[in-house]
């Protein structure tokens, strides 16, 4: 029953992965061409599995992007390693319900295993409590929610019994330059955007000590939430948690770091510096698709506070078999059926190892650099931001001393589109201190040097 549909699977997915070298990275069909394929008339009749399956692979040809290959540097995203790939597959095969130990005991362990590994890994304190959500977006919402409790505890206010009205209003602040997932968990948590103080940050782009010092001073009694960042979306730039986390502790702060990618550079000694100090942090959110390179749906959460984080998550009810000498899922996730992603991150940790991970990262970081280097060597083109790990900004000139700001930004994106319509490398756009500029991301456990060449080169051409 199986077979004919999964073995379609398999050699459709062989085929997909072998092409990635040489297929256009980006997609080559448009919305229209696609939606008129998908777009089969809903028969009231079955249809037979393995005509699915062929059909599906034919009608998305085109529209699928090579993020899965080692030339996708527009965002901050890894492909999928052998063995977490393959994980992935086993995880749907088996089909459990990851919610409680006893829903499945396998899931349950391999979950606990991935997270001991992971904190030893980023240098985190060993202690800290820990849930595998869906991304770094319900591994943010999850920290945040520990922290609320946390802050509103000492205040003498219950939030899961009482809610937000009334309660004492939560400060945050944060970098203006962070992630927007941030800003999104603030929303879904019923924080109030209003309730977010935004701090410029320096050259480093980093904040300033005295600033944050400033900022609380301000309101010392408030309930607040400091947001820092290993690893700046653009810049890949990182906070000085050293100085910065024992200010707003001096203020009874609750701090968080956003670490989607940057936090994976406490895994190398090359970089370890970096994330000096990032261990006094209350809870920390960080991505397994990014560095780690596992499939996507899965990120994680550490909370310092234990007893906070799963008094915002734990539920029960009569039809709940809670398990007493072993970790039930649900106590610490905001999800109730939840995919076992687990095996995949256990996987992927166990195919790398300490030594494989390390080399991953050094290597994608040195890919970084050797992009924007070259690319900041050709005529036309300006680096804007050396990467300090593994992300780089470069930006397009247009011709004439005359040129204005808006023809800068104008020329920048046209490169951008020209390379990508190349189908030689994807790069996306962003803006930074005002300017467009191209990010330059790599951490794909695949990129190569001959794909560095090739990325190089595709802007080289598309600078003609």
């Amino acid at each position: 029953m199986f077979r004919p549909a999964l073995s379609a699977a398999l050699e459709n997915a062989l085929n997909y992965l072998a092409s990635l070298d040489d297929a256009p990275v980006g997609a080559t069909v448009d919305a229209a061409t696609l939606r008129d394929r998908l777009f089969h008339q809903l028969k009231a009749e079955p249809t037979d599995a393995l005509v699915v399956v062929e059909e599906l692979v034919r009608d998305v040809k085109g529209g699928l992007l090579g993020m899965a290959g080692g030339r996708f540097y527009a965002w901050v995203i890894g492909g999928s390693l052998p063995a977490a790939l393959a994980a992935d597959w086993l995880t749907s095969a088996w089909d459990q319900n990851a919610a409680l130990y006893m829903c499945s005991p396998a899931a349950a362990i391999a979950e606990e295993v991935v997270g001991a590994w992971i904190k030893e890994l980023l240098g985190l304190p060993d202690t800290a409590s820990f849930a595998l959500t869906t991304g770094c977006q319900m591994a943010h919402v999850t920290c945040l929610a520990a922290a609320r409790h946390a802050l509103l505890a000492r205040h003498d206010w219950d939030i899961e019994e009482n809610g937000l009205y009334g309660a004492p209003p939560i400060r945050l602040i944060a970098s203006s330059t962070r992630h927007a997932a941030v800003d999104r968990a603030v929303r879904l948590l019923g924080l109030g955007a209003q309730n977010v103080e935004y701090v410029a940050p320096g050259d480093d782009e980093s904040i300033d000590a005295g600033t944050l010092r400033s900022l609380l001073e301000a309101q010392p009694a408030r309930p607040s939430i400091v947001l820092l960042q290993a690893g700046e979306i653009n810049t890949g730039a990182f906070d000085d948690f050293e100085s910065l986390v024992p200010v707003a502790h001096a203020f009874g702060a609750w701090v968080h770091v956003d670490g989607a990618f940057g936090l994976w550079a406490g895994a190398s000694p090359t970089y370890r510096h970096m994330v000096r100090g990032v261990a006094a942090a209350d809870s920390w959110a960080t991505d397994g698709h990014k560095w780690l390179n596992v499939p996507f749906d899965c990120g994680y959460a550490f909370v310092s506070d234990a007893e906070s984080h799963r008094a915002a998550m734990s539920i029960r009810a009569p039809y709940i078999t809670a398990n007493a000498e072993a970790r039930d899922e649900i106590d610490w996730n905001p999800e109730w059926s939840r995919r076992a992603r687990g095996f995949a991150s256990y996987a992927a940790l166990r195919e790398l190892g300490r030594d494989g991970l390390t080399d991953l990262i050094d290597r994608t970081c040195q890919h970084a650099r050797s992009i924007v280097a070259g690319i900041g060597k050709l005529d036309g083109a300006q680096v804007l931001w050396e990467p300090v790990l593994n992300q780089g900004l470069v930006r397009f000139m247009a011709s004439g001393t005359g040129s204005t700001l808006t023809a800068h930004d104008e020329r920048t994106e046209e490169v951008i589109r020209r390379v990508v319509e190349s189908g030689q490398a994807f790069f996306g756009a962003t803006t930074w201190r005002g300017m467009r500029a191209m990010r330059v991301s790599v951490l794909n456990w695949q990129t190569s040097a001959e794909d560095v060449t090739r990325a190089v080169r595709a802007v080289a051409d598309a600078l003609l």
